[in-house]
């Protein structure tokens, strides 16, 4: 079931420079949100700590409060691993596992969870999850082919299907689209719409058109200079974000009269 997250005064750390400030906002459940900014703002450094990817980094942190469904994901008692099962990531650009096929690459999440799964629920698996990424009709009859073998467009889609195999709540987006062409872009954004019935989808995008299409809600990011840490400038439902924001420099970033 797809869950609501609740941020409270998160700081990001690399080591000693704090790359994020002060963040504070409430991410809809069965919605879309998006995050635009301008480049080093900590739009993505943001997006990894909603499932501790970002703690990877040696000497990385994070203070505040992450909350799904009241817990907060940063106790001690929590399992990162278990965080990653029920909050998705999809990347920049397509990564499919290159010595996989198709149907393996599918499966990759629940056999690094060390589920032992019989053919038959595999099988189910593997269409319920392609049949999601709207990819079954397009690869159903070459499942033992490797997937680097697919389009970007397709292969992007096949790293959908990988995320949503182990059933998560949330699925992170970090710019999807970026490295495809508009045809394929089109296919992504349907698909996010698509998916939002069932997951708590949150993007990062550099597109403000995409961001206006595909997004309920949007957060800014921006940097007071230099150096300083990204902070969340604003944070609104996208309609209202790109037609009264409630900040002039949010108005100027979509404007493109920065950025």
């Amino acid at each position: 079931m797809a869950k609501s997250i609740d941020v409270s005064d998160v700081n990001i750390y690399y080591g000693d420079f704090k790359a994020v400030e002060g963040v504070n906002m409430t991410i809809r459940a069965r919605a879309v949100t998006a995050f635009i900014g301008p480049s080093g703002c900590g739009k993505s450094t943001f997006l990894r700590t909603l499932n501790r990817m970002h703690e990877v980094i040696p000497g990385a942190r994070v203070e505040g409060k992450i909350a799904v469904s009241g817990q907060d994901l940063y106790d001690s008692a929590v399992d990162p691993v278990e965080v990653r099962r029920m909050v998705g990531m999809v990347f920049q650009r397509p990564n499919p596992f290159p010595t996989m096929s198709i149907y393996d690459n599918v499966l990759a999440g629940n056999r690094l969870n060390s589920r032992k799964l019989k053919r038959p629920d595999a099988d189910d698996i593997v269409e319920r999850s392609l049949r999601g990424a709207n990819l079954w009709n397009e690869v159903k009859d070459r499942l033992n082919k490797p997937g680097m073998g697919l389009s970007g467009g397709q292969q992007q889609r096949l790293c959908i299907a990988r995320a949503i195999a182990v059933e998560p709540q949330i699925l992170l987006m970090d710019e999807p689209c970026s490295a495809l062409d508009p045809i394929s872009t089109a296919a992504i954004e349907d698909l996010i719409h698509d998916l939002k019935d069932r997951y708590t989808i949150v993007i990062v995008t550099h597109n403000m058109q995409q961001a206006a299409r595909v997004s309920d809600d949007t957060g800014f990011f921006n940097l007071k200079a230099a150096g300083q840490p990204g902070h969340l400038v604003e944070f609104n439902p996208t309609k209202k974000m790109f037609t009264n924001p409630d900040n002039e420099s949010t108005e100027a970033y979509i404007s493109g009269r920065f950025g």
